[in-house]
């Protein structure tokens, strides 16, 4: 079974949102960890607008890229630019992926707009997610 590790900053939001999506469309047929190069907690906002997509991410916990060193990981996903300049190099064949998603806990603004950027970031995620189950896990 191929092992994904997502990370991002803080593990807080990004990551954690790609975790909840790739854990949906992989569908057990892989095992996705998510981690970040700090841990910052869960973000509320990233629990709440996943849900409101019917993704529970609320049991997810943030975690230390350490963490996950002795993990012989098959696909290594960087969400942000300070992860991939910040990742550690894992001693495996790992593919590495990067896209660098913006981070909507930055977003300041009335509450619609920042739903507005959850809502955005969260649906780009969703499909890059798709896009990587599809393309490395498959059906």
């Amino acid at each position: 079974m191929k092992k994904i590790l997502v990370l991002c900053t803080g593990n807080s939001c990004r990551s954690q949102m790609a975790e909840g999506y790739l854990r949906f469309f992989a569908n057990s047929n892989a095992e996705i960890y998510s981690a970040g190069v700090e841990t910052h907690g869960l973000n509320p906002k990233a629990v709440a607008f996943m849900e409101e997509d019917g993704i529970d991410i609320s049991h997810h916990t943030s975690n230390n890229v350490n963490e996950y060193s002795d993990i012989n990981f098959d696909v290594v996903i960087t969400v942000c630019d300070n992860a991939q300049e910040r990742c550690p190099v894992f001693p495996t064949k790992a593919i590495k992926i990067h896209h660098n998603f913006s981070d909507p806990s930055k977003v300041t603004g009335t509450d619609n707009e920042v739903a507005t950027a959850f809502r955005t970031v969260r649906n780009q995620i969703k499909e890059f997610s798709k896009n990587i189950i599809d393309t490395y896990i498959g059906e």
